[in-house]
């Protein structure tokens, strides 16, 4: 495995055609509350994704209800521990996911 590894990044350096990945932001709880909230409204089909004309793929509400779980649970664990910033990202975005969640259900039945 280490070898496959080694020879796709000795390709990668070698070709001219592939620019550079872009700087990762820095790992903080912002980006990680963001990384969560984004993955929740690509799951509800809220975000475009694929090809200019291919339709979106159907809400996973599985997945977009798993995601907010775990932005709840951010919220339990770490009560008393963020700056006023950070708990107004934290609750707006588990207030405004629920609240899409609920819209993109009613929406999928009411279009069945």
């Amino acid at each position: 495995m280490r070898d496959e590894i080694e020879a796709a990044l000795q390709d990668w350096e070698e070709d001219d055609e592939l620019e550079s990945p872009p700087a990762l932001p820095p790992a903080d709880f912002d980006f990680l509350v963001y990384s969560l909230r984004l993955q929740t409204e690509l799951n509800l089909g809220m975000l475009p994704f694929g090809a200019p004309g291919n339709e979106n793929p159907a809400p996973d509400f599985e997945l977009a209800r798993h995601n907010i779980d775990l932005l709840s649970m951010l919220q339990e664990k770490t009560k008393g521990n963020l700056t006023l910033e950070e708990r107004r990202a934290l609750d707006n975005s588990v207030t405004e996911l629920r609240f899409r969640f609920v819209q993109v259900q009613q929406e999928v039945s009411k279009n069945a």
